[in-house]
């Protein structure tokens, strides 16, 4: 293998991509990734950064173009770190999504059982419910809003995103304006001085309700009673207006801390046949749309009978397991986060489901204490954060020995590597499957069936 020479420049075909939008390229087997480029593409780049076994170039100019690549619609998509596919077609995003969760059950999970495909989105754009805008000056020392840019916290200042909700975007410019107006401070994380953060806002996709939430170093907004008259006669959607503290250097946005400035602590919204209460810090899906698709793959998966009982673990708000059950006998949901569980319990009062329990707990703690209960679940759906399950909750799952796993996860690669244990112990493959939640952007979900063997062993 030859090594490629810094600053040099190369001709080479893009071969393959990554989820971050990279173009894979090889000189004479050496890997090279280029950002911009698409599948097929024959460019010229320049190697920018040489490492042992790979290295990094930039593109110089696109030769020959592939038949994926698209004009790019989005002004600020060179600079911003939200997307990744803007410049291709969406079907080869799909296709690169669906390879992806392939590769992971077979490279890391050692499943030869194919992929079923990837589930699309109808609709690409303007689906995000929920958007966190840093706050920053700019050069006059004017407030702007935007995205921070790739692998920096340089905020790139953005006036519509074409992925988030379109009402969001007319907010912002007029949170700005008052902000610029009545010299508000804008925090600077390099000083720790300055008051505003971060403008936060959530929508109710079918309610419309809008939530704007403004997170702060401090307890009290200057001007608050003129803030919150005036954005709520421009905007007469926004039912709940917050203040967050978080005093704290952190990079995390939200802070422990909620004061409510007008109208409601939490706005609703329509999931399936079911109606939820959003808290600011409370996780819902931001795609409910295609959200409401997963979790529809997800009962079939299950084939519920409409005796089972059902454990949600990371339950969250109850969306899950209260979308399943009037399909379900008996509900057990677990969640860590208080407030979650508090909205959860809500929820199924709201929609009158009174065969449920959620329980606030660690979801290993919670499953060895339904093991101590004697509790046996006929099915466990589990929805872990990115880093998987805990090794003990993985433990918990095969002691209590439901006949029936659905794992929904947003990460491929730890589903894979989580399903590999549990097959390890008696669980069998059966089915698996993509859905893209997250258009443009490089992180996609996938839904896992596996059923119980004749014999479990211990982990």
């Amino acid at each position: 293998m030859r090594m490629i020479e810094k600053n040099k420049s190369y001709i080479a075909l893009v071969e393959d991509m990554t989820l971050e939008g990279n173009g894979v390229c090889k000189i004479d087997g050496f890997a090279v990734f280029v950002p911009m480029t698409a599948v097929g593409d024959r460019i010229r780049f320049k190697a920018v950064k040489v490492l042992k076994h790979y290295g990094y170039g930039i593109l110089e100019e696109i030769l020959s173009p592939s038949c994926d690549r698209i004009e790019v619609d989005c002004p600020s998509f060179k600079q911003c770190g939200g997307c990744s596919f803007c410049h291709i077609r969406y079907d080869a995003e799909l296709r690169l999504k669906e390879k992806s969760v392939r590769d992971a059950f077979q490279r890391i999970g050692g499943f030869a059982l194919e992929s079923e495909p990837i589930f699309g989105a109808p609709d690409p754009e303007h689906y995000r419910n929920k958007a966190q805008y840093p706050l920053g000056v700019d050069e006059n020392g004017k407030a702007i809003a935007g995205f921070y840019a790739k692998r920096s916290h340089r905020i790139v200042p953005i006036d519509c995103c074409r992925i988030q909700d379109e009402r969001f975007a007319p907010i912002v410019q007029w949170i700005l304006h008052f902000i610029n107006e009545h010299q508000i401070s804008i925090y600077d994380e390099r000083t720790g001085k300055g008051l505003l953060r971060h403008i936060y806002l959530r929508v109710g996709r079918s309610s419309g309700e809008t939530m704007v939430c403004l997170v702060a170093t401090g307890n009290k907004l200057p001007f608050c009673r003129e803030f919150v008259c005036g954005l709520q006669q421009r905007f007469p959607q926004v039912t709940s207006v917050v203040l967050n503290r978080n005093a704290q250097n952190t990079n995390v946005i939200l802070g422990d801390k909620f004061y409510l400035l007008s109208g409601n602590d939490t706005i609703q919204d329509h999931f399936g046949d079911q109606e939820f209460c959003i808290a600011p810090s409370a996780f819902y899906q931001v795609n409910k749309e295609q959200a409401e698709r997963l979790y529809a793959l997800a009962f079939e998966y299950a084939q519920f009978t409409g005796k089972e009982l059902l454990l949600d673990l990371y339950c969250g708000i109850g969306s899950i397991g209260l979308s399943a059950y009037s399909k379900v006998g008996r509900l057990i949901g677990v969640e860590v986060v208080a407030s979650a569980v508090e909205s959860a319990r809500k929820n199924a009062t709201i929609n009158c489901a009174d065969r449920t329990e959620f329980i606030c707990a660690d979801a290993k703690m919670a499953a060895k204490e339904l093991v101590r209960r004697g509790l046996r679940p006929d099915v466990v759906i589990v929805d872990p954060p990115r880093q998987g399950c805990d090794r003990e909750v993985l433990q918990s799952i095969v002691d209590m020995a439901p006949n029936k796993v659905v794992m929904i996860s947003c990460n491929p690669s730890t589903a894979a590597r989580d399903c590999k244990i549990l097959s390890e112990q008696g669980y069998r493959l059966v089915r698996y499957r993509g859905i893209d939640m997250f258009p443009r952007t490089g992180h996609v979900e996938c839904v896992v069936l596996l059923e119980r063997g004749d014999k479990l062993l211990p982990l």
